[in-house]
């Protein structure tokens, strides 16, 4: 697959949930989202998460990717009981953002420009990279990925959401360049709600 995509991983056996017969006029409404194996979350206690920025491209302004970042938490935040914020790197965190290149020692190497956007990891781990060697914009050009949109979909694996196949969602998990993906869609909000369902 060479389409530029996410580098989480995707599942050989997803785990899928439909829904319990939800069904309007015959029609049977199947949720389509997945979880990681063994359904990785936070647990109950942890409902308000702290993150922090690692290293950043100097081509991208610190001011700027915090602006993208809280937009990206605040939509998540809006359909679930997560809240979240920034704070000072060096201090105790549950999330740490930041742009790498290569290899970058968490095992799973970038490529440089082209396949691989960035990658996150199920909860508790809290590590979201970018790939430092991708263009990347707010205002995408149709060469250039939009930092907001990855930040959205990598923030749902850091909550324990996998791909799915529904390719609307924010959670599937090729975004071509010059796209924008910052509302969350139905089956985005089904899953993260399935997943944290009770507490």
């Amino acid at each position: 697959m060479s389409a530029p995509r996410c580098g989480v991983a995707d599942l050989v056996h997803p785990r899928r949930t439909e829904s319990n017969a939800t069904k309007h006029s015959k029609l049977h409404v199947v949720a389509r989202y997945n979880f990681f194996p063994d359904m990785p979350k936070w647990p109950p206690s942890r409902t308000h998460l702290n993150y922090a920025f690692g290293p950043i491209p100097g081509a991208i302004p610190l001011e700027e990717l915090r602006g993208v970042c809280s937009r990206a938490f605040q939509t998540w935040a809006d359909v679930t009981s997560f809240t979240f914020s920034e704070t000072p790197s060096g201090e105790s965190t549950d999330i740490v953002i930041g742009f790498y290149s290569g290899d970058h020692g968490d095992g799973h190497p970038f490529d440089g420009p082209g396949t691989v956007l960035a990658h996150s990891f199920a909860p508790t781990d809290g590590r979201f990279h970018y790939d430092a060697d991708e263009q990347w914009s707010t205002a995408p050009s149709s060469t250039q990925s939009d930092l907001e949109s990855v930040a959205l979909h990598e923030i749902g694996h850091l909550l324990g959401l996998a791909h799915t196949p529904d390719e609307n969602a924010v959670m599937y998990a090729i975004m071509m360049p010059g796209a924008l993906k910052r509302d969350l869609r139905q089956d985005d909000i089904d899953g993260i709600r399935a997943l944290y369902a009770g507490q």
